[in-house]
């Protein structure tokens, strides 16, 4: 995992972290509320505090970090 990769992991919560696996493997905003039984809504904020934290200003950036983390990682990363 890069070094800038591991940095931004710190800063996002488990559930952060769980949202953007589930980003990562292509689920809509509306499929990943429904897998976590949350309201899409709820997923919205969590992606909009990713994107806070990371600073990140669009849905493309957000998906590369996604599948960036996804790749260098693995799915343990997320099995918290």
């Amino acid at each position: 995992m890069s070094p800038i990769v591991g940095e931004v992991l710190e800063t996002l919560s488990d559930r952060e972290r769980q949202v953007l696996s589930y980003l990562a493997e292509g689920y809509t905003y509306l499929a990943i509320a429904r897998r976590l039984n949350l309201s899409p809504h709820t997923v919205d904020t969590y992606l909009r505090r990713i994107r806070g934290k990371t600073g990140i200003t669009n849905r493309a950036h957000l998906m590369i970090l996604a599948l960036e983390v996804s790749r260098t990682s693995g799915p343990e990363l997320f099995q918290r």
